[in-house]
């Protein structure tokens, strides 16, 4: 049997359609308006083949995949057969109609499948079928078959519906595909984004260090999955400890990875014990030479000394630590100190005498600009405000500036390291 031309196609007269064929075309366009509203791929098939084979009594309908990586077609939606389930497999050009069907791009239709040099038998009471290709263009989606219990049980008024039908279907299968593999995409990407949450949150310290006499916290808030913000607590053997707060410029995955590559290179220099300004020198000599063009770390290096009570700090321009005592709340300046990684220079530093019940708070930009709905930042003045409380933590700032954006969102990465000096 040749192949059928397109129905839609012949130039000859439209015969008047009788009545039942009048309610084939309107259930029909029902069902392809229906199918058209579905996303997802397997509703959509199981659809398409319960719509056929209730509108037209057919013995059987399904609807085949095609995986151009194998050339073959793959079952993806059946009613009505007793051999082959979801997943049977035919070579394109070689097994069955449906195979023919896709390597010819043309339907093809058997009145009398036992004269159908294409048909492979299936179900005993079928004697005629209809497979159709499913198209967007010029690309092959897949193939759609239906069984008759009659011979020639599609007249070919239903064959030009069934036409007509397929197209409707092979846009709404491929739509629904490219869907599923945007979410699919989309899944791993967040599968990917949390596992690399998860290593930079381990990155950070899993604990607030005890130092007699004061109380230290730190907590850092990504805007995306991973940020450029990082702090830690280096203790040393002499009892002093090194407190850092970094900020990477940029935000998501690339900063994140540069923040690592810091993290790594700032340890091995602190942990040798050099003063404050002696470790963001060397550390900036390494990054002008290791990292892209116009890429740069602001980071805040302070040295606390339990014993003496005081702190000497190397700020590579990030912003100024805040101070608060009895006295005063000031933010604290140095004389100099560029940005990390873009261009070679010293770095100044500054001690400072820490009295009882004083506070020093380091900060990142995602604190202090956050906005607010009315588009206003949470500025220097409240967290002054804030850090002078007597429960002021590293945690209830990073709070109050989260209700403080109410709804506008912390659009950059927040981070806080907050120190209290017993009084």
């Amino acid at each position: 049997m040749a192949a059928l031309p397109n129905p839609l196609s012949i130039e000859t007269p439209v015969p008047v359609l009788s009545a039942e064929l009048i309610e084939d075309l309107q259930r029909l366009q029902r069902a392809a308006q229906k199918i058209t509203s579905i996303l997802d791929l397997d509703q959509l098939i199981a659809s398409v083949v319960v719509e056929v084979t209730e509108s037209f009594g057919c013995v059987e309908a399904s609807v085949y995949l095609n995986d151009e990586n194998r050339a073959e077609l793959v079952m993806a939606g059946v009613r009505g057969c007793s051999l082959h389930r979801k997943g049977h497999r035919l070579k394109i050009g070689r097994d069955g109609m449906a195979g023919h069907v896709a390597s010819t791009g043309q339907t093809r239709y058997a009145p009398d499948v036992r004269k159908d040099e294409y048909y492979i038998p299936c179900e005993p009471s079928t004697r005629s079928e209809v497979a159709i290709p499913l198209r967007v263009g010029e690309r092959l989606v897949g193939v759609f078959t239906a069984s008759h219990p009659e011979v020639d049980g599609f007249p070919r008024q239903q064959l030009r519906i069934l036409q007509a039908f397929c197209d409707h279907v092979a846009v709404a299968i491929n739509n629904a595909r490219l869907l599923r593999a945007e979410r699919a995409e989309r899944a791993a990407l967040d599968r990917d984004a949390q596992e690399a949450r998860a290593i930079q949150q381990a990155l950070l310290p899993k604990s607030s260090p005890y130092i007699p006499g004061f109380a230290i916290s730190g907590l850092s808030v990504p805007a995306r999955a991973v940020g450029g913000d990082w702090y830690d607590f280096i203790p040393f053997a002499d009892g002093r400890w090194g407190i850092v707060l970094a900020d990477v410029s940029g935000k998501g995955t690339a900063a994140a990875l540069l923040m690592s590559a810091t993290r790594g290179m700032f340890r091995s220099l602190a942990e040798a014990c050099c003063t404050p300004a002696e470790v963001l020198t060397r550390l900036n000599e390494l990054m002008v030479n290791d990292f892209p063009a116009g890429k740069f770390v602001t980071l805040v290096y302070a040295v606390l000394d339990p014993a003496k009570r005081t702190a000497v700090f190397a700020n590579a321009g990030h912003l100024r630590p805040l101070l608060v005592d009895d006295h005063h709340e000031v933010f604290l300046d140095v004389e100099r100190g560029l940005p990390l990684g873009l261009q070679c220079g010293d770095y100044s530093e500054t001690e400072i005498q820490l009295s009882k019940g004083s506070r020093l708070v380091f900060y990142s930009d995602g604190i202090t600009e956050a906005v607010n709905p009315h588009e206003e930042e949470f500025g220097l003045c409240r967290l002054a405000e804030h850090a002078i409380r007597p429960d002021a933590s590293a945690v209830s700032i990073v709070d109050e500036v989260r209700t403080f954006a109410n709804g506008s969102g912390v659009r950059d990465d927040a981070s806080v390291v907050f120190l209290k000096v017993a009084a």
